[in-house]
């Protein structure tokens, strides 16, 4: 069936903007030809999701006349919604129609456990790996008294609710407890007022029938497999599997024009058949295609997504292709830009800067940023500041995924990542930047800044890649559309993803151990694709940049200095090749484990100014 999609429409239905794109099997390859984009209309006074969606796929019906000079061509039917998507027939129709979405605020739940650092914190995972917002997490343990526990859960009126504690073959009188307060609340539900709220018990089987009893009557109650059925184990699937289909069958349906763009979103097979394929949470696709491409791929993949409110980051690691997701909810870059100060700090901000600033005019910026979340800098210094603020950002949402990607004590298991600021953690850190093979950016602040080599500048500084790793850019927001898209044809989606959505920005050589000043740090010797070869012995503290282009490698023999690793062991010499990209290669001997920079004012400036001027960061009036 898949080698029959030749022409392939995907749409994400976000907060503010419904994004399309129009994906077509040319000359032997799956490419992205042309991309339109329309308001989103789930909110008054049209109250129609759809209405969006038509006038994103008219765009991409002019602009595909337009793209290959041919009035012929048509995407939409006039007449029966049932068959708005018209199956493909010469140049009218497509094969295939799907989307994601996150309009009306996206999938918003609440979680219950016993004990809010297990089956609290294991709630969560599969809650944020099928592409949740998070809004609390209620455990028996959590320090609440039970009228405050009912408040919070009569005010929060999530989209579901999903219930865990208590291992399987244990009686435990908590998960009942945690039962009785849901009832006693009788939360309704934020979209839609006749239908019970859908509630997953995914707690000890021992308990079930107690919790049914509890609730079967004033709500709509899934029980499935214990997503903690021992101290040492998790089960994240079942619950997360529940999670999406009710996410399509209840509330879907309740979204306005939702019920319609479901019987849209399918596949037309070769025989005209017509085949269903579900709608999905924006985050969950973005996850998607991240496993997509590590599988298919067999490498180890870091991926960000840096909002207005949230920072999300996703990640792929160890042979098992261990997934998780992080949501920082109070880490974005306008509505959330002054958690960001209160999390980080001024002098962590300042840090990043290459002039003298006064602090009350930071603070002014950051202010006017949070209440004109849609303004964009106007000058350069502003500019410069707003990245600063990004790395913070993304540095200190990084450091949570790290906190909370981990294993269970005694066993390798599939996780679904925790959010936020929850400092404890259950096992060691699975994030291994040693290994690392590719670290994509994607969020308007990093997909859309004025130089690419800003980007890679925030890339490095924020998430300090270790060794040898691939750094990426995800164009035009694409990958939540490829990542639904992987639900069917994920060599298509791999391929769009590869030629189209992520642009190679180059490579990072950084070597990791304990730096000493004045020690050569990295010696390498690469010859670049037009046969010029860099021979140099790099000290401490010093970046450079090398040309290479994009789908072009460099040979490289490099050798980290004494005590120092760049993945072959301490003193031990690579030799690989290093991928180009529009920005290049770009070898940092700045430090790792730690990186400090210098403390001094003059001297940290100074530093500042010398890197950005190697990596052509900025205009020279900014760094002289």
């Amino acid at each position: 069936m898949n080698n029959q999609l030749l022409k392939i429409i995907a749409t994400d239905c976000g907060s503010t903007t419904t994004k399309s794109i129009l994906i077509e099997y040319v000359d032997g390859e799956y490419r992205q030809t042309v991309r339109g984009e329309a308001p989103t209309t789930v909110e008054a006074p049209l109250n129609d999701v759809t209405r969006g969606v038509v006038n994103a796929v008219q765009e991409l019906e002019e602009l595909a006349r337009l793209k290959y000079n041919n009035p012929n061509i048509k995407f939409l039917s006039d007449g029966d919604e049932k068959e708005i998507i018209i199956p493909r027939e010469g140049d009218v129709g497509v094969d295939a129609y799907v989307s994601t979405s996150s309009a009306g605020g996206g999938l918003q739940m609440m979680v219950t456990g016993i004990v809010a650092k297990m089956s609290g914190e294991s709630a969560e995972r599969a809650a944020l790996g099928a592409g949740a917002i998070v809004m609390d997490v209620i455990a028996s343990n959590d320090k609440r008294l039970d009228h405050q526990k009912i408040e919070r859960i009569r005010e929060l009126r999530p989209d579901m609710i999903l219930m865990a504690g208590g291992t399987d073959g244990a009686d435990t009188k908590h998960v009942p407890e945690m039962a009785e307060l849901i009832s006693a609340a009788d939360p309704r539900p934020r979209l839609g007022s006749e239908y019970n709220l859908p509630i997953i018990f995914a707690g000890a089987d021992m308990s079930q029938e107690k919790v049914k009893s509890i609730l079967e009557k004033r709500s709509h109650l899934i029980i499935t497999d214990n997503l903690r059925p021992s101290m040492e184990r998790e089960n994240l699937g079942p619950a997360r599997d529940q999670i999406h289909e009710i996410f399509m069958e209840h509330v879907m349906q309740q979204a306005p024009g939702y019920n319609k763009l479901m019987k849209w979103t399918r596949v037309f097979t070769e025989e005209k058949k017509i085949e269903t394929v579900p709608i999905m949470p924006t985050p969950g696709a973005m996850g998607n295609i991240m496993q997509t491409i590590a599988k298919l791929g067999e490498i180890e993949v870091v991926g960000v997504d840096i909002g207005g409110a949230t920072t999300d980051i996703f990640s792929v690691f160890t042979p098992e292709y261990v997934f998780n997701r992080t949501v920082s909810a109070n880490l974005g870059m306008s509505y959330s830009i002054s958690n960001v100060l209160a999390s980080a700090g001024l002098p962590n901000i300042l840090r990043w800067v290459p002039f003298d600033i006064n602090e009350n005019e930071l603070r002014n910026m950051i202010k006017n940023k949070m209440i004109r979340p849609t303004t964009i800098p106007a000058l350069l210094e502003e500019l410069v500041l707003e990245q600063a603020i990004a790395k913070e950002a993304l540095r200190l949402a990084f450091i949570q995924h790290k906190e909370f990607a981990v294993s269970l004590k005694g066993v390798q298991t599939q996780k679904d990542i925790s959010s936020a600021f929850d400092q404890q953690t259950t096992g060691q850190t699975i994030v291994n930047m040693m290994t690392l093979d590719l670290l994509v950016g994607s969020g308007g602040v990093l997909s859309h800044a004025p130089r690419r080599h800003q980007t890679v500048m925030m890339l490095i500084d924020a998430f300090l890649p270790e060794g040898i790793t691939r750094l990426a850019v995800d164009s035009i927001f694409m990958m939540p559309h490829l990542g639904v898209l992987a639900e069917i044809h994920p060599e298509a989606a791999t391929e769009v993803f590869n030629k189209d959505c992520m642009i190679a920005l180059g490579t990072c050589v950084a070597p990791v151990g304990k730096y000493k000043p004045g020690q050569i740090s990295l010696t390498a010797e690469i010859t670049l694709p037009d046969g010029t070869v860099f021979k140099e012995e790099i000290p401490t503290g010093e970046m450079r940049l090398l040309p290479c282009e994009l789908n072009k490698n460099a040979k490289a023999k490099l050798t980290p200095g004494k005590g120092l690793d760049i993945g072959a062991g301490k003193g031990q010499p690579i030799e690989k090749e290093l991928p180009g990209g529009v920005v290049g290669i770009v070898l940092d001997t700045r430090g790792r484990q730690p990186f400090v920079l210098p403390t001094e004012k003059e001297a940290r400036i100074s530093s500042l100014k010398k890197w950005m001027k190697v990596l052509n960061a900025y205009p020279e009036q900014i760094l002289n």
